[in-house]
């Protein structure tokens, strides 16, 4: 696998590297990412290898991600598959300013293309679910901004699974445009997706991003126990740790996790960032981990992660220390005498 052998995008025909690069660390506004020319160096070495998907949002380093991401870009535009997220604030105290509603999709859109430059994206995702807009508004909207030509396809992050399954279907008896990628946090600490967002994907037609797959670093093995007594902080946190803590990621099982990590990188002669992001390459519904560097340094490293297969044991041992524990109502259908209920003494083959 390497990042010029192209994937379809969900139930779309678009083609799109196997791994993503992801644009969160893309300028210093926040404290902890790269400046221009790093993250300059950061681009140039993922699509000097043939990639071509690139994932941003409209908040990024307040805005210096898209802008940066502009600039980097001219020249060969085209070439890339470029997606960005609409939702978040960029101006506090404007209750319109955020949001799932159409004036906060156009909004965003309409800034989104004056920052990075273009006239279109290729991908706009709903960043996180509002709660309080109505589906039909939303995908009206997307449906709307594919005719006119500014968005070409639409995508979900960070929203319940039986609100996209009522989207998705709208769209498909109402002839609208449909949602072909859901971005998630999909990882080795998180795998509770996996209940009911990751089984919709595969059957909807979404392809899978997972964003964090090395769970903010923690799967890296540069934290531990010490740093269990981070201060969880609200907001963007000046620092990196404290981005990671208020993920609620540092926990003594997510260490547990990452030892198991470490055992797998020490016996492969890998490193454990490239181990965590072949496990995410190893799921059937993944098309893309969405990945994120701070140095040119990290980024050729999590690429390597595309020339790694882990074997049948390594993936077992990761996945005894990582599994969910299940929930209903497959724990209560899932159990023998559910089972035999329902299909009697017979042997029926499940799909997928």
């Amino acid at each position: 696998m390497s990042l010029d052998h192209y994937r379809l995008l969900g139930r779309s025909g678009l083609r799109v590297s196997p791994m993503a690069l992801g644009t969160m660390t893309f300028g210093a506004d926040w404290g902890w990412g790269a400046d221009e020319a790093e993250a300059r160096r950061i681009f140039d070495a993922y699509v000097e290898r043939g990639g071509n998907f690139v994932d941003t949002a409209n908040n990024y380093t307040n805005g210096s991600a898209e802008t940066l991401l502009g600039r980097f870009a001219q020249g060969r535009r085209d070439r890339l598959v470029i997606a960005s997220k609409y939702t978040l604030a960029t101006v506090p105290g404007d209750p319109n300013n955020a949001g799932n509603h159409r004036k906060s999709m156009l909004r965003s859109v309409e800034d989104s293309l004056r920052r990075l430059g273009t006239d279109y994206l290729d991908v706009l995702y709903l960043h996180a679910w509002d709660d309080t807009t109505g589906v039909d508004e939303v995908m009206r909207g997307f449906d709307d901004l594919v005719r006119s030509g500014k968005v070409l396809y639409a995508g979900i992050s960070d929203t319940p699974a039986w609100q996209i399954a009522r989207m998705q279907t709208l769209a498909d008896l109402r002839g609208w445009s449909p949602l072909v990628a859901l971005q998630i946090e999909y990882s080795l600490l998180e795998r509770t997706v996996e209940h009911e967002l990751v089984p919709m994907a595969a059957e909807l037609g979404l392809g899978v991003l997972p964003w964090s797959p090395l769970g903010g670093g923690v799967l890296t093995g540069k934290y531990g126990r010490a740093d269990l007594a981070q201060q969880v902080e609200a907001g963007v946190s000046a620092s990196r740790k404290g981005v990671i803590a208020s993920s609620g990621h540092m926990t003594e099982r997510a260490l547990d996790i990452a030892d198991a990590v470490g055992q797998v990188a020490q016996q492969m002669g890998a490193t454990p960032s490239q181990v965590a992001i072949a496990w995410t390459l190893a799921q059937p519904a993944v098309t893309a981990p969405v990945m994120g560097a701070r140095t040119v340094e990290q980024a050729q490293d999590n690429l390597k992660a595309l020339a790694l297969t882990l074997s049948e044991e390594h993936l077992a041992l990761l996945d005894q220390a990582s599994a969910p524990a299940p929930i209903f109502p497959e724990r209560f259908i899932g159990m023998p005498m559910p089972q035999r209920l329902i299909f009697g003494d017979s042997q029926v083959h499940r799909r997928g």
